[in-house]
């Protein structure tokens, strides 16, 4: 009896599995210049043991930012959506009066969420533990992390733009992921460029003119120029800005993370009144003689992963796969010991990926691969889990926010569908669950690796509808 049971399945897997496509997804992809070959589809009902849809399932491809599902959803598991990442402060000399003869010492253990705010509620607690003037260094410890973190692999960035945020290296003390926004504002007769954080290391030069242009391709209309030195760096912004656009923003990461954060420290100290005129250091190894200050926790993970996947941030989920190596497999943390720590724990789910490459855990990555198959099956597998309910708010919802805030808005399935997205060149992805018209749940994978990638975006819109009118 169980040979003929498993014998059916395997032969209405088989059925489904070369079943044709919906005819409104095959005519998208061939208008957009995409052969079958190249794209990667999976649906299941959750009320389903076999998938309703599978082409080339089986199939290793690149996900781009979908793989951060699987690192999301590994460190939700493995540390617990109540895990917190801390930061530690110490000093290295006495303190009498308000005034510490000797450095500073900030540990940092990963936190992707350390930004400005974090920073200055670090520093309030500092002034309050009776600390006005520092009379050594400030002292960074980044030894959570292993040294050159992000330097090696396919890329150490990831394309030719080598001022963009989101080519930032990770970094065991990350202040405000390193990100320098700059404001674009169309006013009456100019451009108006400001930091949303404003250094006084970051010189703006605007030679930015208004135009009447439509406000769609704003980003084309603009270039960049920086010039950067230890102590300081100078943005060259020239091109058109047009009337429609109202308020835009550009991300650029000007200094390395250790500039960044002296910078941060010098500005914030300041304006809470501390005085301090020292240098920066990097310490390798703590001292017996440092006194602990004090420790400051970060909000809880389930809180920081809404971040990462509603807005794909890449550097907030490379610094999660180092925290989930350090945690599992031990310090100083590395890119392989976090994939080494995650392809363990699907292995205890007895989901075995053997095609599975990691690099660093944010799909900004020319290496990293999983199958349609694969990754549908962790898709089914999480939904049964206890961590869930963090794991399915952490993904944008169509038609309400995050990367899909406007795609299939006053449709049948708007606000019916929680989806990542995955984009880079030659690639494009999107994988989540969808509600059909009865409201049963569907998980939907789709990659498409082919050079014509970026048009397929109906292709996706076609097969969510598709899932979505099922009853």
């Amino acid at each position: 009896m169980n040979k003929i049971v498993i014998f059916f399945a395997l032969t209405l897997y088989a059925f489904y599995a070369n079943a044709e496509l919906p005819s409104t997804i095959t005519d998208a992809l061939k208008k957009a210049g995409i052969p079958q070959n190249s794209v990667a589809i999976f649906v299941q009902s959750m009320d389903s043991n076999v998938p309703t849809i599978t082409l080339n399932a089986d199939k290793s491809m690149n996900p781009a930012s979908v793989m951060k599902l699987i690192t999301t959803q590994a460190a939700l598991d493995l540390l617990t959506p109540a895990y917190r990442w801390k930061t530690e402060v110490y000093r290295d000399g006495a303190l009498l009066n308000g005034v510490l003869e000797g450095d500073l010492i900030i540990k940092g253990y990963g936190d992707p969420s350390f930004g400005a705010a974090e920073f200055w509620r670090l520093l309030i607690s500092l002034r309050q533990a009776n600390i006005k003037e520092i009379k050594g260094d400030l002292v960074i410890d980044k030894t959570y992390f292993a040294k050159n973190i992000g330097n090696h692999g396919s890329y150490t960035t990831f394309d030719n733009e080598t001022w963009r945020a989101y080519n930032a290296q990770p970094s065991a003390f990350l202040v405000n992921g390193r990100n320098t926004s700059f404001k674009f504002m169309a006013a009456q007769s100019a451009v108006n460029i400001s930091q949303e954080f404003e250094l006084p290391e970051v010189q703006i030069i605007n030679n930015m003119k208004l135009s009447t242009t439509p406000c769609d391709t704003w980003r084309d209309g603009i270039s960049y120029n920086v010039k950067a030195s230890a102590t300081n760096a100078v943005v060259t912004f020239k091109g058109n800005f047009s009337t429609d656009c109202g308020e835009k923003y550009l991300e650029l990461s000007l200094f390395d993370d250790e500039k960044y954060a002296f910078f941060m420290f010098k500005k914030l100290w300041r304006e809470l009144g501390g005085t301090f005129s020292g240098n920066l250091r990097i310490q390798t190894s703590m001292s017996s003689l440092t006194v602990k200050i004090l420790e400051q926790l970060s909000e809880p993970l389930g809180s920081v992963v809404r971040d990462i996947n509603k807005w794909s941030n890449n550097l907030m989920a490379r610094q999660l796969l180092l925290t989930v190596a350090a945690e599992k497999e031990g310090v100083p943390a590395t890119e392989l010991y976090g994939a080494t720590a995650v392809k363990t724990w699907l292995v205890s789910k007895n989901l075995n990926f053997n095609e599975l490459v990691i690099e660093n855990g944010s799909g900004l990555s020319r290496i990293e691969r999983i199958s349609a198959e694969h990754l549908g099956q962790l898709l089914l597998s999480v939904y049964k889990s206890p961590v869930m309910p963090e794991f399915m708010a952490s993904l944008p919802i169509l038609s309400l926010d995050g990367t899909i805030q406007k795609r299939l808005k006053n449709t049948t399935v708007s606000g019916r569908a929680h989806l990542k997205t995955g984009s880079i060149e030659g690639v494009s992805a999107i994988a989540g669950y969808v509600l059909d018209a009865q409201d049963h749940l569907h998980v939907v994978v789709m990659f498409i690796n082919h050079a014509k990638a970026g048009a397929n975006k109906s292709a996706q819109d076609a097969l969510i509808q598709w899932v979505g009118q099922q009853s």
